[in-house]
């Protein structure tokens, strides 16, 4: 793989306390990459941010609560404030609602929360950082999705993430030749909060698949890539 140079490039990792978040910021970090760790609590990354220092590149860390759309606006300026621009977005937070056994009486709530920091979250990150990545023509937007399928207990979930495909698809059609490349990435079922102990993967098979779409150095834009098609192997 030509991988595309990111020593010195600040990414944001959203959901970075824990999980995939965590896996992602660790391997950017391998390739010299600086980073701003988001969770809800700036105690949630501490040990995290410590670690990443100590191996040379900067680190900061932002506390958000991600369904407020006022305290996401000020997270973006924050990290862009701090950074000097965000070269790479790596939107990975999400919540899932409960498992319904009775699929045909979801409650309402469970789309509203879910739409609101899957989706219109995720969007409006995208949309706040974009400009400036379109300003220096390099930039990596990677929205973690999810290979749910045919399990209807599980749609207000579900349908988050064929929301952010939808968004994915339609976005990269404005992005052409611009040097911003907005992909996804299904993770696998991994044994995480999220996707509990009977999951068949752990939690670091995501990489060094979940840095594929980080370090493309063509324009291929508006995929899906799948960690668990990179376990093992050498990018």
């Amino acid at each position: 793989m030509n991988k595309a140079d990111i020593n010195g490039k600040w990414a944001l990792v959203t959901g970075a306390s824990r999980g995939i978040g965590q896996q992602v910021s660790l391997g950017l970090a391998q390739y010299g990459c600086n980073l701003v760790l988001h969770s809800r609590n700036l105690e949630h990354t501490a040990s995290l941010a410590k670690e990443l220092i100590s191996s040379g590149i900067q680190v900061y860390q932002v506390a958000t609560e991600l369904s407020d759309q006022q305290a996401v606006d000020k997270l973006a300026k924050k990290a862009q404030d701090f950074s000097g621009g965000i070269d790479i977005l790596y939107n990975n937070a999400a919540v899932m609602p409960p498992f319904r056994s009775n699929w045909l009486k979801v409650p309402p709530d469970d789309f509203r929360l879910g739409f609101e920091i899957n989706v219109i979250t995720l969007v409006r990150l995208c949309h706040l950082l974009i400009p400036n990545m379109i300003d220096k023509h390099w930039g990596r937007i990677v929205n973690v999705s999810s290979g749910i399928t045919n399990q209807p207990e599980l749609i207000a979930y579900a349908l988050t993430k064929a929301a952010v495909d939808k968004f994915v698809k339609d976005s990269v059609v404005r992005l052409k030749s611009t040097g911003v490349l907005m992909n996804l990435l299904d993770p696998g079922w991994l044994r995480t909060d999220m996707g509990g102990i009977n999951a068949p993967n752990s939690v670091e098979s995501v990489l060094p698949g979940a840095l594929v779409p980080v370090l493309l150095n063509d324009e291929t834009s508006g995929v899906l890539f799948h960690a668990q098609d990179y376990v093992n192997q050498v990018i």
